[in-house]
């Protein structure tokens, strides 16, 4: 998933299953088809999984640079996942100078301490009334460091109506990006990533250690003004091909592992 989400992994079939809104999903592709199923109408998944839109267009806009129609023709598959706006936004916190195994391990205990179980022997993500009073000290067993104090103080905001996702989803992306920044901890990647991936702000262009290389090589003075107002689908077809197909070679020379955010 391009590092949108957290809590889907690769079955030994070579499907994934995820738990979205506390209904476990289940993906498998089929040639050039996938096959999607859970307990879930069809009208779920079409806005989960962003069905509706029209990728083709969005790829044959960005196509007008070469770089991008490169990224595009390598990964014209990703989607942008329609997530619920509170496990986006502490995920994301989760996330800051940390790589993927470890995020995913860190929202999965906070799953099983906080969730509520479902019916397909997992844990839905937390709400943000169930963590009501929780203080960065009884986040400790879940080994987030010092991100504990930054779930805290967003779970804190949002009890208190400091923030409200409605009146996020109305505003621009600036004064959204800047209501976000309020949270302890949140800053211009972190609220860029909650923006694009469950508000839909598809001008959002969340910056990680990744894409600010990425821009510094190939876009120096910006994206191309084809990608003008979808800029996070952009992202996210540079982030694909470049970490995935061009840095695996880099990376297995240098057994290292780069943090997806900072």
């Amino acid at each position: 998933m391009c590092g949108q989400c957290f809590r889907w992994r690769e079955n030994d079939d070579g499907s994934f299953s995820g738990i979205v809104r506390g209904k476990r999903l289940f993906v498998k592709q089929d040639g050039e088809k996938a096959e999607i199923s859970g307990d879930v109408s069809e009208k779920f998944l079409r806005e989960y999984f962003d069905l509706d839109a029209d990728y083709d267009e969005y790829i044959a806009r960005l196509s007008e640079n070469e770089t991008l129609k490169k990224a595009c023709e390598t990964s014209r598959g990703i989607r942008i996942l329609r997530q619920e706006p509170f496990e986006t936004l502490l995920s994301f916190i989760i996330s800051q100078n940390n790589n993927i195994p470890r995020i995913s391990g860190i929202i999965s205990r906070f799953c099983e301490k906080f969730g509520e179980k479902t019916e397909e022997n997992g844990f839905a993500f937390p709400t943000a009334e169930r963590l009501r009073g929780i203080e960065a000290e009884d986040l400790a067993e879940l080994r987030a460091g010092f991100r504990a104090r930054y779930i805290a103080d967003a779970v804190s905001k949002i009890n208190s109506g400091e923030i409200i996702f409605e009146e996020i989803d109305a505003l621009t992306l600036d004064l959204a990006r800047e209501k976000l920044k309020t949270i302890v901890g949140v800053g211009d990647k972190v609220a860029d990533c909650v923006l694009l991936f469950a508000f839909h702000k598809l001008d959002a262009f969340p910056k990680d250690v990744w894409i600010k290389r990425i821009m510094s090589e190939n876009f120096p003075e910006g994206l191309p003004k084809c990608a003008e107002g979808i800029e996070g689908i952009a992202q996210q077809y540079l982030f694909d091909y470049y970490r995935n197909i061009e840095s695996k070679t880099a990376l297995k020379a240098d057994n290292k592992q780069i943090p997806i955010t900072e």
